[in-house]
């Protein structure tokens, strides 16, 4: 299959090891264009026998993605009734979550809202020390995340630390997000991309049909997932009406969302844009 006509990812696929790398200038927004090739490219890593691993990471060092473009959600009409089947993006995060072959996430800078959602979507999730940070920046800018992250998050850090995490809208770093299970592991430069290597080829050299089972048998675990989805996705199209998440997230693009500087500190922007 071949994977070259992406323009804001690049794969490479070595001995059953797809590497995807996101690049999207200025900080991985998630634009409709790279909305749209993540979905594709789920579709194509989840229908790809050749690929038994997937090894997702960024060409920014300082962002993985930062979050999905507030510009899209604030078009987003105020009345969409509660959906009734998976839209494209919960769609896409189960496509990596259900595939049957192990999928890695190697955050090394800035996740956040929908990044954040796809990356918990993954089997593993690896971090850079001292660098990676985690939001969810959704309830300061009036909407939740409707992403899949209510869904998530619970299941990976417990209901009081997803609480934490999705109300209180601030910066986690990669230490309390490893202590928190979050990520699997937090490692220096020196021991971060050794050890993920090393696990993917490990994998990848393991027989696919036992890989896949294991998989599903874990998934077994995870009951009503997709019920969850859909009443998560009805609780965000109420709130995309609400003139006060109008308001938010427009004063969030006003006072430097979406730009790197602003970026860099949106766990203090989501206090200025509800002064």
């Amino acid at each position: 299959m071949p994977y070259s006509d992406y323009k804001s990812l690049s794969v490479t696929l070595v001995e059953g090891i797809a590497t995807v790398v996101i690049d999207a200038p200025p900080i991985n927004i998630f634009s409709l264009d790279l909305y749209t090739e993540m979905v594709r490219l789920s579709d194509q890593l989840g229908a790809d026998n050749a690929v038994r691993v997937v090894v997702m990471r960024s060409a920014n060092p300082e962002f993985f993605i930062a979050h999905f473009d507030v510009n899209l959600i604030l078009m987003f009409p105020g009345d969409l009734p509660a959906p009734k089947v998976l839209n494209d993006f919960h769609r896409m995060c189960e496509n990596f979550r259900t595939m049957p072959k192990a999928t890695i996430a190697v955050i090394e800078g800035r996740v956040g809202g929908g990044g954040s959602e796809l990356v918990s979507s993954f089997d593993m999730r690896f971090a850079l020390a001292g660098k990676a940070i985690f939001n969810q920046p959704e309830v300061a800018l009036g909407i939740l995340p409707g992403g899949s992250g209510t869904v998530r998050l619970p299941r990976l850090i417990g209901r009081s630390r997803a609480l934490e995490v999705i109300l209180g809208s601030d910066d986690i770093d990669a230490h309390t997000a490893e202590q928190w299970g979050w990520v699997n592991r937090t490692l220096d430069t020196n021991e971060l991309w050794p050890f993920v290597n090393n696990l993917a080829r490990r994998i990848a050299s393991f027989p696919p049909q036992a890989v896949a089972e294991a998989k599903a048998a874990v998934l077994r675990a995870e009951h009503n997932i997709e019920t969850e989805l859909l009443q998560e996705g009805a609780g965000f199209n109420r709130l995309l009406g609400d003139p006060r998440a109008q308001t938010a997230m427009r004063n969030f693009l006003e006072r430097g969302g979406q730009t790197r500087d602003g970026e860099l500190r949106v766990g203090a922007l989501a206090d200025e844009i509800n002064d």
